[in-house]
């Protein structure tokens, strides 16, 4: 349970206004934030396991004009893993062909055995991390395989099969970049939305601002270069509703004092849906 933001821009544009009001948001998501300036094969990240408003390092960083091309931005509520800076969003790794990917994630895995194997190899204790990693196996299996980088065409529809399967039965609202592109997928409704703007686009799980936000595409990939939408994959099936299995395994997984929250405040699952909807 996080918000995301992001920038996909042709050109360097101040973004200070939309991150002020995105990391105005972390009283509901008090447990950490992160921000990735990107810039083709160097990701430059800074996160800290606190409140975005209680934070100096942020603070210091938003005082200064921030103009960027490709930015990501999140703010985290624990639903698994501690509070702790190796848990915060986004991640980075390096494939072997020297291709830097950064990601984050907004949702939960409730299963998937493909990740399982990298809970021992992890730094930190999220899905969101696991995600990652399975994703540079894989494209560094397939680049072994052909003994070559993969090409735009074919890095987009590795990540099309990927993260198809892996929204069967889980949240799934990620956000990648690899130096080029930036690929974007949600599978639930009125939990993504994006503002078409001077050769820009802006990416945010709320509005930001009075602009002419709107819902971003659901159960499909979409891979944009620069602003421009260069790939939209396939629509597949596997829109995300909440079970009462799933709210059982979030408060069998959360801290205490969130599970608390969450019965105190939600306390069904009616609720639990009127919640993800209204603060995912």
């Amino acid at each position: 349970m996080c918000e995301l933001f992001g920038v996909s821009s042709k050109r360097c544009v101040p973004i200070n206004e939309y991150l002020y009001k995105f990391y105005s948001h972390c009283e509901q998501h008090p447990h950490g934030w992160g921000l990735a300036i990107m810039q083709q094969n160097q990701s430059i990240i800074e996160k800290q396991p606190k409140k975005a408003c209680e934070s100096e390092e942020l603070t210091r960083l938003l005082s200064q004009p921030i103009i960027v091309e490709h930015v990501f931005a999140h703010i985290r509520l624990a639903t698994m893993g501690y509070t702790d800076s190796f848990n915060c969003h986004p991640f980075s790794r390096i494939d072997n062909a020297g291709r830097t990917w950064t990601l984050m994630h907004n949702g939960t895995i409730f299963k998937y055995e493909g990740l399982d194997k990298y809970i021992s190899k992890q730094i930190g204790e999220t899905d969101s991390e696991r995600i990652l990693l399975y994703i540079i196996d894989q494209i560094n299996n397939l680049q072994d395989e052909l003994e070559r980088a993969l090409n735009p065409d074919e890095c987009f529809k590795l990540l099309e099969d990927i993260i198809t399967d892996l929204a069967k039965g889980n949240k799934l609202n990620i956000m990648i970049f690899n130096g080029e592109f930036m690929y974007i997928h949600a599978n639930y409704k009125q939990s993504l939305y994006y503002l078409e703007k001077e050769d820009s686009i802006f990416v945010s799980t709320k509005p930001l601002t009075d602009e002419k936000w709107k819902e971003f595409p659901i159960n499909r990939l979409i891979g944009i270069k620069n602003s421009e939408i260069i790939y939209r994959g396939k629509e597949h099936g596997n829109e995300y509703n909440i079970t009462e299995e799933d709210f059982n395994f979030i408060l069998d997984h959360v801290s205490p004092e969130l599970k608390n929250n969450l019965l105190n405040n939600f306390g069904d699952l009616n609720y639990a849906k009127e919640y993800q909807l209204k603060h995912q």
